[in-house]
């Protein structure tokens, strides 16, 4: 029933994942790689199949063997080059934790904003997740993203840092570690007579 279970939510079958539930399976089942199939299903941005799963009692803070939840899994999927905002915030609501810390002090919304996924970075600072926080390296989201340039992300982000009261011109990217500012200056215009 556990394969069943993790088959289904991989392909967002919620029939399917109904079925396997009602035949036994363990909501919390992993699969080989240890993920669980409210993550795979989270990943996959399969909502109707995390709700499934959540209303049934899965572990929305569960984690994988790096330290991955749920939630982190739903921020960006690789192979369709997008992240889900309504799968991150129906795992929030549920109680998943928004500021979980991942490798090198990573969070949710550090990892959301790299990935240039705005709509994500929006739901996780509708939902109050830390745009202050800081990873390992002492680097806030903003700091990360502004060497991406995702203009989206890099607004929000602004934005939010100025509601949680960094003052204009003192944006936390100005002590960033080993900072580097560049400037573009745009060129001057040249006279064709001369």
């Amino acid at each position: 029933m556990s394969e069943q279970l993790i088959e289904a939510a991989k392909s967002g079958d919620v029939g399917g994942v109904a079925q396997a539930l009602a035949g036994g399976a363990d909501v919390d089942s992993r699969d080989a790689t240890g993920a669980t199939a409210l993550m795979i299903a989270a990943h996959g941005g399969h909502l109707g199949a995390v709700r499934a799963l959540i209303a049934a009692g899965a572990d929305v803070n569960a984690t994988d063997s790096l330290g991955w939840s749920a939630l982190v899994k739903a921020l960006y999927n690789a192979d369709k080059d997008r992240g889900f905002a309504d799968v991150v915030e129906a795992l929030i609501e549920a109680g998943a934790d928004k500021d979980i810390r991942i490798g090198y002090g990573i969070r949710p919304l550090m990892l959301a904003a790299g990935y240039g996924e705005a709509a994500v970075c929006e739901m996780l600072l509708k939902h109050g997740a830390d745009v202050l926080a800081r990873n390992d390296g002492g680097l806030t989201a903003l700091m990360m993203v502004k060497e991406k340039f995702y203009v989206d992300v890099i607004n929000l982000l602004v934005e939010a840092e100025r509601d949680a009261g960094v003052q204009e011109g003192a944006c936390s990217t100005k002590h960033a570690p080993d900072s580097k500012v560049v400037t573009f200056l745009k060129p001057l215009a040249r006279n064709p007579d001369h």
